[in-house]
């Protein structure tokens, strides 16, 4: 997040192709970055994504950049990203000033490989906007951590004759945030995370937030083969779906062989492995089949997964191929992802060898999380914060010389604290904790004021697509997010496989299905038993034979009948192109000239030789 001089700085560029054209081609365009500040440039009609998508990685002066891309919402309120390899205006399907944001596009499988400190704050970044949007599902424990990285991050260590008793009420950190949630993220930001500079508080909420099963997932939501509700997303494993809160498939990228699409109907093609008592395993053949409310989101989600089954599957970027969305006859839509692989991206990231750049972290008042503190009566000192500087010796011994104002530079330095004394602590105690219960139920109140003043415009477009309590399941039996673990809760949500499948084997019904299986097994196992057998090889061997035989018989049916109607079209007087072409061929010629004008002469002599007979009969 870098820091302007207001705000919403905008900054004016213009990018020139190499072609020269009039300046009423020009369009204008607005990208807003993940700390909601906006970059406006003038681009030529015929300018593609990829210089668009490097104008704001120069404006980071950002070098590990394959992670990220450009969004944009089309006027049915449909998500893209932006095609590098494509012109910006042929995307765009809205009316000018184009409106686009700068986003994590794929997520890294492990952020401690991230070479940069700028590369892992934005990534940060984008895991505070799921957080804040309920994309990220986490437990209460973990959202409690998760939060507290946040408060470090912005306010730097606790400090109880600067940071008031409800002082984290004023972060906005999760869709539902509880008075229990609050004070756990308090008790972790006070005791577990204190001395932690920004760099070391973002890269701990890095660290944990990879863990969840919802890193990284973009929700997709669609309708499964009984018509339930369930969002599909991609991660750095495989592909994921999830239901009621709950994560119901994992097909790793090894067991995913094709994505295909049809109208509004979703395909994964895969395989699925069965793990015997034996060694080996029994893979079988696996199609998922998923229900999208339009055909443009059912292709913007194909190309998600043919994007992301190329990142993080293919060892190379040479291997990556082109696809197509249907069968081999009626082919589709055609795609490939024209970017680096995440082996490459991290190959690279390994050989940078420059002066890591300078981190302009957002002021603690800019920030998204942030709720304006103007309406309290703090004890802080609210004047506004200058940007984070480097955690140098000479940075900690001038913090300490101003005093107080050094929360005005980096959050990490700790400002030097005043005597004060028992009494007065212990009056400040019981006037804070009055206050704090008389404002408990205002704080409820104006929490959904602020609510609906900080809404993200992209995130309100694709509000449908928003993984929380409400749009990812409107059961009435669903646990908010983050979930506490004392409500018991917990267990519907990301279950793991073996208390899953317990739980499964427990259903009457699910076991009478598990019993036909164990039949239809046993069957399967007894037909392979005398396939082995003498008998049945040569059983076996006779089918092949018959099989074969009538094979050859269609064949050449299927040759009688289609050589003499070649011949028919060919020395008939159809101008037809391709036939045309064959005509002319030398091979052609020579056929006809040699075999079919003395056949047919022969055949007319024939011919009316049995006229003649008949005549004469």
């Amino acid at each position: 997040m870098l820091c302007y001089a207001e705000p919403r700085a905008m900054k004016m560029l213009r990018f020139r192709s190499p072609s020269v054209s009039s300046l009423a081609q020009e369009v204008q365009c607005t990208v807003r970055l993940l700390d909601d500040s906006e970059i406006a440039c003038s681009i030529q009609r015929d300018t593609k994504g990829q210089f668009l998508l490097d104008h704001v990685c120069n404006h980071y002066s950002l070098l590990e950049k394959d992670y990220f891309g450009i969004r944009y919402v089309d006027p049915e309120k449909q998500r893209h990203w932006l095609d590098p390899s494509k012109p910006v205006v042929k995307q765009m399907k809205c009316q000018q000033p184009y409106t686009m944001c700068f986003r994590v596009k794929f997520y890294p499988q492990e952020p401690i490989k991230i070479k940069e400190e700028l590369t892992r704050y934005l990534l940060y970044l984008q895991l505070k906007r799921d957080v804040y949007h309920g994309r990220l599902l986490c437990p209460f424990t973990d959202a409690a951590y998760l939060g507290a990285c946040i408060v470090q991050a912005e306010l730097g260590d606790y400090d109880p004759e600067e940071h008031p008793a409800d002082y984290i009420s004023d972060f906005k950190l999760f869709p539902k945030q509880s008075l229990k949630l609050d004070s756990k993220i308090m008790e972790i930001h006070q005791n577990e995370l204190r001395g932690q500079c920004p760099a070391l508080a973002e890269l701990s909420l890095l660290q944990r937030a990879h863990t969840l099963d919802t890193y990284g997932v973009d929700p997709h939501p669609c309708k499964d083969f009984t018509g339930s509700t369930a969002f599909l997303g991609f991660t750095a494993r495989g592909f994921v779906v999830f239901q009621g809160n709950k994560r119901i498939h994992l097909l790793k990228w090894a067991d995913v062989s094709k994505f295909k699409f049809e109208g509004k109907t979703f395909y994964v093609i895969g395989v699925q492995r069965e793990f015997l008592c034996s060694p080996h395993t029994l893979c079988k053949k696996l199609v998922l089949t998923f229900h999208t409310s339009t055909p443009a989101s059912c292709k913007h989600l194909w190309k998600c997964a043919v994007e992301n089954q190329a990142f993080y599957k293919c060892a190379k970027s040479s291997q990556i191929k082109t696809v197509s969305s249907s069968s081999i006859i009626f082919k589709g839509s055609r795609f490939r992802y024209s970017g680096r692989v995440a082996k490459e991206v991290i190959e690279a990231s390994s050989k940078i060898q420059r002066d890591p750049p300078v981190v302009h972290r957002s002021q603690f008042g800019q920030s998204r999380s942030f709720i304006s503190l103007s309406h309290k009566q703090l004890i802080m000192n609210m004047e506004p914060l200058l940007p984070a500087l480097s955690s140098s010796r000479e940075n900690r011994d001038s913090s300490a010389n101003n005093g107080l104002s050094a929360l005005k530079d980096s959050v990490h330095l700790s400002p030097l604290k005043p005597s004060v004394t028992s009494e007065e602590v212990e009056v400040r105690e019981n006037h804070v904790q009055e206050r704090r219960e008389d404002e408990a139920v205002n704080r409820m109140k104006a929490d959904e004021e602020r609510r609906e003043i900080h809404v993200d415009h992209e995130d309100e477009a694709c509000a449908a697509l928003t993984i929380s309590d409400t749009e990812y399941s409107p059961c009435a039996s669903v646990v908010p997010t983050p979930v506490e673990e004392s409500q018991g809760g917990l267990n519907l949500l990301f279950q793991s496989p073996a208390r899953l499948l317990k739980e499964l084997h427990a259903d009457p019904e699910m076991q009478l299905e598990l019993q036909a299986e164990r039949e239809r097994e046993l069957a399967r196992e007894a037909f392979r038993q005398s396939l082995c057998s003498p008998s049945s090889g040569r059983q076996q061997m006779q089918a092949c034979l018959l099989s074969a035989a009538r094979l050859v018989v269609m064949a050449t049916g299927l040759l009688v009948i289609l050589l003499p109607l070649l011949l028919v079209l060919l020395e008939s007087d159809l101008d037809i192109s391709f036939l045309h072409d064959i005509r002319q061929t030398p091979e052609f010629e020579q056929f006809h000239y040699e075999y079919y004008c003395p056949l047919r002469r022969w055949f007319l002599c024939k011919l009316e030789l049995m006229t003649e007979q008949l005549w004469g009969d």
